[in-house]
């Protein structure tokens, strides 16, 4: 954590913002590293042209499972976790520490980990996902579904009226 400013704040999708003991802690009870052959695949490191003290970078994750994690043993596994690609972000302060750390999955379908990244990521890819929804594959709610529904029907009957 010593290249952490003291304000630090973590902040994802659906986690966050967090401060840096938290973070921290959180990092060090999930125990991914000893568990898991981790390869990081980073590419695509930029500069934000606006927000200038912003790096913005890929990663698509790729988990080889050596030792257990969450009551799963490395023979459980029938392949690697591969979770879908991810973009990161830091934002560092006057200092060069990093001020903000995130990240946010760009694309759900990658991956074998129900589209989920981060811990999230490997909690399902195990096999044991937390019981909460942010923790499940995507699934549109019902009103969301009723307005693709009712999108598709009106596109139909348009169609009728003006053959």
């Amino acid at each position: 954590g010593a290249c952490l400013a003291d304000d630090f704040e973590f902040v994802a999708a659906v986690v966050g913002p967090i401060n840096k003991e938290e973070f921290l802690n959180a990092l060090g009870s999930f125990k991914l590293t000893e568990s898991f052959d981790i390869d990081q695949n980073l590419f695509g490191f930029t500069v934000d042209s606006i927000q200038t003290n912003r790096v913005w970078y890929f990663s698509r994750q790729i988990a080889k499972q050596i030792a257990p994690f969450m009551g799963t043993k490395p023979e459980d596994l029938k392949e690697d976790l591969t979770l879908p690609p991810q973009l990161h972000h830091i934002d560092f302060d006057e200092s060069g520490l990093v001020k903000e750390f995130g990240f946010y999955t760009v694309d759900r379908r990658q991956g074998n980990t129900g589209g989920l990244g981060g811990a999230f990521g490997y909690f399902y890819g195990v096999g044991k996902p937390l019981p909460i929804p942010e923790c499940k594959p995507y699934k549109p709610s019902l009103r969301f579904r009723m307005l693709n529904l009712l999108g598709k029907l009106g596109r139909k009957l348009s169609k009728k009226k003006s053959a």
